[in-house]
């Protein structure tokens, strides 16, 4: 709540958002080049890495794992860290956000690009295993939190008003499904070849040219979302009070919306990544059709960009809990289908896969609308604004759900029995290993969705009608503070 003795701090914000030029499609389109620069590296990373490492550096898939694993953990805590190092940062005429966009784009473009170099295959197995391990953890865990947290935070900061925070929310994932379109689309067609007998091979000198193509076009959207966004709402809190780790624990034992979304989307990053990471493996090896991978991420980014003019009316008809749970539970029983079907026609599978997208996309679409809906509820519940703390907590979360599926994904395709290749040489998987690809593709993404679904429905407390009375009860309150400021 806004005490009193802050009422020059908001005549101060007022006065800064009257010297800006209004919100518009400037600002949507600025933000949408964040997380579409974002995600060149992100999806890629997620989508490719995995089997370069494997195929053309010639490391198992346990010790890609377990670097996964690791650097997800050491993100936990950098992420944390570069946000109280935003907040303890005097704001300059830029802004507090903007200027970190323009000083960490050059590293971790640059950072990214070291992650796809094929010539490290040539080096002693120990000295390949270092440079894996220094470039992927410089490039997650320090460039792209540098880059990433300030990003994430500058929405608060473009505009105070609703309606347009939710409409950076939705360019945002726009941003996102057209990466994911041009990534997992194009990418797949050109870094791969096709041997005498019919396999996939992934050339990794067709990865590295990808990687400097990506490079470019992410400076590309950075210099734009630096250019183009405008800090309205600058705040210098530089001498208030640090959150403690105490705090953050507290607001996150007593929120039942948030404990709960935090298990959410720590089993949606589970079945999501584990899912995107073996994908390349199952085209690759069961369907043996690179070709049908393209075509299916095209139909995920068309899923996305289909749902989100109809997401807001979706939202007030129906409420985010009950649409979301609803779609989700109808994205698993699509993926119980293709699990127990065991279907072997790529292009069968891609057709099934856009109804199962339907359904997960929805919630995908929203999830930043539930943030928000948690710290509206937060607010009414203690009476103190802690949305900072929120927005903490949850990004600390999503970094053990990616901890869980980078590290297990590694273990698992380990598990199933998959052999890695050496230098040139092509390995033919067999059938119970590429069997095994499919039965983890499909059966992870059902239970994982049909879990996400259960939470919304019996844990989470945000229906369509408690949103309601806690934006009554939020609007009362300002009321409030308002009336007692004018006295």
């Amino acid at each position: 709540m806004i005490k009193v003795s802050e009422e020059k701090s908001v005549l101060r914000q007022e006065e800064q958002i009257a010297e800006h030029r209004p919100f518009g499609l400037k600002d949507k389109i600025a933000y949408m080049c964040g997380d579409f620069g974002n995600d060149f590296f992100f999806i890629m990373a997620s989508s490719f890495l995995m089997v370069f490492y494997t195929n053309v550096l010639g490391i198992p898939g346990a010790l890609v794992g377990t670097l996964f694993l690791v650097s997800r953990c050491v993100d936990a805590f950098t992420d944390i860290g570069m946000g109280r190092l935003v907040d303890s940062c005097k704001p300059t005429k830029e802004g507090r956000y903007r200027p970190w966009i323009k000083r960490m784009m050059l590293p971790v473009v640059a950072a990214g690009v070291m992650m796809f170099v094929p010539w490290v295959a040539n080096l002693p197995y120990a000295v390949r295993v270092v440079y894996i391990f220094v470039t992927y953890i410089l490039w997650g865990s320090f460039c792209y939190t540098g880059i990433n947290i300030p990003y994430g935070s500058m929405a608060s900061a473009i505009t105070d008003k609703p309606a347009e925070r939710t409409m950076l929310s939705t360019f945002r994932s726009i941003g996102a499904a057209l990466a994911g379109m041009i990534v997992g689309s194009v990418t797949p067609l050109f870094i791969y070849t096709t041997d005498a007998a019919g396999n996939q091979v992934l050339q990794g000198n067709r990865v590295f040219m990808v990687a400097c193509i990506f490079a470019v076009l992410a400076l590309i959207c950075y210099t734009i979302c630096y250019k183009w966004s405008v800090e309205r709402i600058v705040v210098d809190n530089t001498n208030q009070k640090q959150l403690t780790a105490k705090e953050l624990v507290k607001a996150l034992v007593t929120n039942r919306a948030l404990v709960s979304i935090i298990v959410a989307a720590i089993v949606l990053l589970l079945a999501m990544l584990m899912t995107q990471s073996m994908n390349m493996y199952l085209y690759m090896d069961y369907f043996k059709n690179i070709g049908a991978m393209s075509v299916a991420g095209l139909l995920g980014t068309g899923c996305t960009l289909i749902l989100a003019p109809f997401s807001g009316w979706i939202t007030v008809k129906f409420g985010k809990k009950e649409a979301s749970a609803a779609g989700l539970l109808f994205s698993a029983a699509i993926y119980a289908i293709l699990f127990f079907a065991k279907i072997t026609n790529a292009w069968v599978y891609c057709a099934f896969l856009v109804f199962a997208n339907l359904g997960s996309g929805l919630f995908n679409l929203m999830i930043w609308a539930f943030i928000s809906d948690i710290i509206d509820y937060q607010t009414v519940e203690t009476g103190s604004c802690d949305g900072g703390t929120i927005y903490g907590v949850y990004s600390f979360s999503r970094k053990i759900g990616q901890a869980l599926a980078g590290g297990l994904g590694g273990f698992v395709l380990t598990a199933i029995g998959y052999q890695v290749s050496t230098g040139a040489q092509t390995i033919v998987q067999s059938e119970a290993v590429t069997n095994g690809i499919y039965a983890v593709t499909t059966g992870i993404p059902a239970i994982g969705y049909a879990i996400i679904a259960l939470i919304l429905i019996f844990w989470y407390p945000l229906s369509k009608k408690k949103v309601a009375e806690v934006k009554s009860k939020l609007d009362e309150m300002n009321k409030e503070v308002v009336e007692e400021i004018s006295e």
